[in-house]
């Protein structure tokens, strides 16, 4: 046995959170992509069933009051909102992650011309997942900016008198980097603008201090590290002190004062109830609640203390397992700047991974050069991250 092994060992024994894998549908197989789609928690396929056999198929219509249907956007939002540092009655669940920008974006630029009608220009995060700068472009459009990509540690030299609203990712999605998000949103608020959080790659896996830091507005998907399913709706968060002046550029009769009145003009219901559009994906937010129940006796404090141990530790590994110079690691090393994944540059990564998923690793490729691995504390073991380096090793050797 290994001198890593054995420190392996030594870790899984002292992990607080080892328990919680019983929570979760796994197998032989040492899973790193939960950046990507979470796990499935036990809970979910049986409480699916009930939802389909019992509330569908018996009570039917009674559902949306007699199972809570109707009210499922905010409650499942409340379970949320202690994982992203919110209080409640500030995060509705709904919608993708996409629609959910571009009423973040466009509500920011209508916030910030209540007081700057002249503020003409949306700042987005030149590294963001493509769609976030899809939709910035247009936002623009239609509300008559324009588009300004910078690097995220440039942000305070581009702010001013023209900003009207800031996108940015919590996390890099390519490469881990966390961004400090309390300075960058202070440097917002100087210049007068609105900022939007995309916390993708940050709710569930680490602390993020929304009420504390006083973000206006922020966006997340659910399947990730929140574990809710492929395609399981995102959520979006209006500050509370906000939310009377968020005008969202997608009003349905799901956000209206009287959504049963079905009167022909809009008046925006209060509070974050106004970030609602349709009919809610019942079947997949209903999925989504079950999978929260994992968060039961969790702190996000441990589940960050263990992620950067779990990711420390797989550094460890590849530099004491993996040939010299064969890889080399894009994620920062400080751990005020590491989300929850370790990106390793990579040559051949493409095939590099597909070799690694077939002998049971499993992470992800980014294009060109990228190996991405997503530590997801709830179920994935130190004596896992010690396979996963040595796998790597004999692919690479």
């Amino acid at each position: 046995m290994s001198e890593l092994t054995r420190k392996a060992e030594k870790l899984d024994a002292a992990d607080e959170l080892a328990a919680k894998r019983a929570e979760f549908v796994l197998d032989d197989v040492v899973y790193l992509d939960g950046n990507s789609l979470g796990a499935l928690p036990v809970a979910v396929p049986g409480r699916l069933e009930d939802v389909v056999r019992r509330q569908w198929g018996e009570l039917r219509i009674r559902s949306w009051t007699e199972g809570g249907w109707w009210t499922a956007p905010e409650r499942i939002g409340d379970r949320i909102a202690p994982l992203v540092g919110a209080a409640p009655g500030q995060i509705v669940v709904g919608d993708s992650t996409s629609v959910n920008v571009f009423k973040a974006v466009v509500g920011a630029v209508r916030l910030a011309r209540l007081t700057g009608p002249e503020r003409d220009e949306i700042v987005v995060d030149a590294t963001t997942f493509p769609t976030d700068g899809y939709i910035a472009e247009s936002a623009a459009r239609m509300t008559g900016c324009t588009v300004r990509p910078v690097e995220p540690s440039s942000l305070p030299d581009v702010l001013g008198g023209r900003t009207a609203a800031v996108l940015l990712n919590h996390v890099d999605y390519r490469s881990g980097r966390l961004h400090d998000l309390p300075s960058l949103t202070a440097a917002v608020h100087a210049a007068g603008a609105v900022v939007v959080w995309d916390l993708c790659h940050s709710a569930g896996a680490l602390p993020v201090g929304l009420d504390e830091h006083g973000v206006d507005l922020a966006v997340g998907c659910t399947y990730k590290y929140l574990n809710g399913g492929p395609g399981s709706p995102a959520f979006l968060y209006v500050r509370a002190d906000g939310q009377e002046r968020f005008d969202s550029p997608l009003p349905g009769w799901n956000s209206h004062a009287e959504p049963f009145g079905m009167r022909p003009s809009y008046e925006a219901a209060a509070g974050a109830v106004r970030g609602r559009v349709g009919t809610p994906d019942i079947l997949s937010m209903l999925a989504l609640e079950a999978a929260l129940e994992v968060w039961d006796g969790v702190t996000v404090g441990a589940v960050r203390a263990k992620s950067l141990a779990l990711t420390d530790f797989f550094l460890e590994c590849v530099e004491a397992y993996v040939p010299e110079g064969r890889v080399s690691c894009v994620t920062p090393l400080a751990h005020g700047e590491r989300g929850s994944q370790v990106a390793l540059r990579c040559p051949d990564a493409g095939d590099v991974m597909t070799r690694l998923i077939e002998r049971g690793v499993v992470g992800d490729f980014r294009h060109p050069d990228v190996l991405r691995f997503g530590f997801t504390p709830l179920y994935v073991g130190f004596a896992e991250v010690e396979r996963a380096a040595r796998v790597l090793a004999e692919v690479l050797a």
